[in-house]
């Protein structure tokens, strides 16, 4: 049980520290959604948007590439960690080099047609190319306090980072303008350059923020030696660049579909549903949270116990246990729907009497179910996906993620025009559904794992029956939706108490 506690404990750790810093993220939503107009926020989530995929790129694979040769070259990890950041800074030098080059058709690209903004767009595009880049650097630096286990000083700071992005925005979005309406030290010079609900205050933030990161990680930074092995490096990149596209595909289902939306709705109202879209998704961010901390544990766990006897049972039941909590998460955001919506974006109906309106974000909330089972089918994909990291056939990850991708842009492309953010929400779900089931299938066949399909499929089934329940059926109503909730989590203990009681006798 020595190996399973490490994976839990470190796991927990990933989780707490995602979770916290993501909670901070979440805090800082609703603030944005009061603070800036829904087009701020639509520029905002538009351009994010590109950022996944952009450094998706710039990692070039070697993030999943270094744990897979930390564990094949353990006699020379220096190296594999010199070659993995070399390649990474260089690719980051190019981006650079490119984008400084065709820096006006990229911000005439992303301005759609609106020109009295160039100034602040060009402004927002510097301090995104700045973000990007110093993103990508610490690519490698964070995945050796992975690997290293190391996940404290990991998570610490990720914490300081968006703490960072919170108390800045705090200030310039609500300290300033505080202090400027109540005429407090300062005021008549903050008043002289302050814009009020300006969007690059966001932007820098994020700034401050990366600058802040490199600084934290310089002890990691400081171990990269100028020696690079092309020999080594060869494998690599043999290794790594499926996993790059792999990635890239990945993301245009994951991001892509927020830019289609901006380019693709009329002038106008495009800016609006893309906010829309961007504030109703957040309310999946609770279960997005532990996607991320189980792939930050998993990974490197993976190809660490991969020479262990008995691996495949423990893959399978880390999935087993996974489907359930994801489940469980899922009936939980559902129930507790209108709750979070409040939080997030306000009350449903603004105003009283006759000047009373309905707050626009509320009808978004319709893509909250299919987002979260398609990052239930994600979650899921991410533990299929180990079977071709271990046997070198990256090349699989690319043909999965490519036609995902492929689904995702032509099926965006056609629906869009019609059916706006919602036909972006339920693509998603197939799309990731589509990865899943395909990675399952070529899994078996290449490198087989025992995964209890019968009892996974029952788990998943069940919960989008109750979330359809609460949801549709009883109109998001809190009681009924929780009931369901309590419901199905002890229905899930019952099942496993056998199991459970076993793990915890051990």
């Amino acid at each position: 049980m020595s190996t399973a506690k490490k994976f839990a404990g470190q796991t927990a750790i990933y989780g707490i520290s995602t979770m916290v810093s993501r909670l901070i993220a979440f805090i800082l939503t609703p603030f944005y959604s009061r603070a800036l107009p829904v087009a701020g926020n639509g520029i905002f989530t538009a351009m994010y948007g590109y950022a996944s995929i952009i450094n998706a790129i710039l990692a070039f694979g070697m993030e999943t590439t270094f744990f897979r040769y930390l564990n094949k070259q353990e006699h020379n990890k220096q190296q594999v960690y010199n070659n993995a950041f070399g390649a990474v800074i260089a690719v980051i030098v190019v981006f650079l080099a490119f984008s400084l080059l065709f820096l006006d058709g990229i911000i005439n690209y992303l301005q759609a047609g609106v020109i009295k903004d160039h100034a602040d767009y060009a402004f927002y595009v510097k301090c995104f190319l700045f973000i990007l880049a110093a993103d990508a650097f610490c690519v490698i630096p964070f995945a050796k306090l992975r690997a290293d286990g190391r996940p404290l000083r990991y998570g610490l700071i990720k914490f300081l980072n968006v703490l960072m992005v919170l108390g800045f925005n705090l200030f310039m979005l609500f300290a300033i303008p505080y202090i400027i309406k109540h005429h407090m030290a300062g005021a008549d010079w903050f008043a002289g350059w302050y814009r009020p609900k300006w969007v690059g205050y966001v932007f820098l933030a994020n700034t401050v923020a990366s600058v802040a990161t490199i600084i934290l990680l310089l002890p990691e930074i400081l171990q990269l030696r100028l020696r690079f092995s092309s020999s080594m490096f060869k494998e690599m990149f043999v290794y790594s660049w499926p996993v790059l596209v792999a990635n890239i595909s990945f993301l245009i289902n994951e991001s892509l579909d927020k830019a289609m939306l901006k380019q693709m709705l009329p002038h106008g109202i495009n800016d609006q549903q893309v906010g829309i879209y961007g504030m109703c998704a957040k309310i999946a961010l609770f279960l997005s949270i532990f996607v991320q901390a189980f792939r930050l544990g998993a990974e490197p766990f993976f190809f660490s116990h991969a020479k262990n006897k008995n691996s495949g049972d423990t893959y399978a039941r880390i999935m087993n246990y996974f489907v359930i909590a994801v489940a469980v998460i899922c009936l939980a955001l559902v129930a507790n729907i209108n709750i979070l919506a409040y939080i997030i974006v306000g009350k449903e109906v603004v105003g009283e009497g006759a000047a009373a309106h309905k707050n626009v974000y509320w009808s978004g909330l319709g893509v909250v179910p299919p987002l979260l089972f398609g990052y239930l089918s994600l979650g899921i994909y991410m533990n299929l996906s180990i079977w071709y990291k271990l046997s070198d056939q990256t090349k699989y990850g690319l043909y999965i993620s490519g036609i995902g991708a492929f689904f995702t842009i032509v099926l965006n492309y056609l629906f869009i025009p019609k059916y706006s953010y919602m036909a972006s929400a339920w693509i998603s779900l197939g799309a990731y559904a589509t990865m899943m089931i395909l990675s399952y299938l070529w899994g078996q066949k290449n490198y087989p794992i025992p995964y209890n399909i019968k009892k996974n499929l029952a788990y998943i089934i069940i919960s989008a029956v109750l979330v359809y329940i609460s949801f549709s059926v009883f109109k998001r109503n809190i009681f009924i939706g929780n009931g369901l909730f309590i419901l199905f989590a002890l229905g899930a203990l019952y099942t496993e108490r056998k199991e459970l009681k076993a793990i915890f006798s051990k």
